[in-house]
């Protein structure tokens, strides 16, 4: 049995410990070379595509690197899956789509928005998941077939 100033360090010691790798775990995480992202290529038009999905609530519906609502697919990899026409297509339409009786806003955008937006997706789709993109919402699975 441990005496109470026995205690007091065993405790204390313990604390400091968990707190230095957590420290040191954060700045690890935080490093240039974990960094996954890709920033240096992000252009004017991925940004300009970042605030058409953030100002047309795309994640009210859609997941993006596994965040947002899953009432539609995962859109992470959707270049890859549907290519840049399809894209395209749906985002100038001037007609809601409705994809398996799920009906999408038609957004009716001009070519260079959707051009920002197929940027935008592009340069999520680059980024190093770890893994993720093997692991598929249920939605995105029935989008999968081209």
């Amino acid at each position: 049995m441990l005496s109470k100033k026995q205690a007091r360090v065993f405790f204390l010691g313990g604390t400091l410990v968990t707190f230095l790798i957590f420290i040191s775990l954060t700045i690890f995480s935080l490093s240039k070379a974990q960094d996954q992202s890709h920033r240096e290529n992000i252009t004017p038009a991925v940004i300009r595509g970042k605030r058409l999905w953030e100002s047309n609530n795309c994640m009210g519906c859609h997941t993006i690197l596994g965040e947002g609502a899953y009432y539609a697919p995962e859109l992470t990899k959707v270049v890859e899956r549907k290519g840049e026409g399809m894209i395209k297509a749906i985002l100038m339409s001037p007609e809601p789509w409705q994809p398996n009786g799920r009906k999408m806003v038609a957004y009716g955008m001009s070519e260079q928005e959707a051009n920002d937006m197929i940027a935008f997706f592009k340069w999520i789709g680059q980024i190093d998941l770890n893994g993720f993109d093997r692991v598929v919402s249920p939605l995105a699975k029935n989008t999968n077939t081209n």
